[in-house]
């Protein structure tokens, strides 16, 4: 069974990476700061990083989705959605 993109539950993931984006900017960012960095240089690494990490997850969890891939932690094909 193929998925169309209007079928992704979208709002859901969106607000996930909403939530994910600012956490993952301050952890690498605040790593790089413990390391001794430049501040300058901890925000544009925290900065790319994070929306790096974030695409390729997303990306990766709407192929995954696409492809009819189950994923407990997602939780995010129908069928196992409505045995649940």
């Amino acid at each position: 069974m193929r998925f169309k993109v209007t079928d992704m539950p979208l709002k859901k993931w969106l607000l996930q990476y909403i939530i994910a984006l600012p956490i993952i900017f301050i952890l690498l960012a605040g790593v790089q700061y413990l390391k001794g960095r430049e501040l300058v240089y901890c925000l544009e690494f925290g900065a790319s990083w994070s929306v790096i990490s974030i695409t390729v997850f997303a990306l990766r969890r709407a192929y995954n989705y696409h492809k009819n891939v189950y994923c407990a932690v997602c939780n995010d094909l129908p069928k196992h959605n409505k045995a649940r």
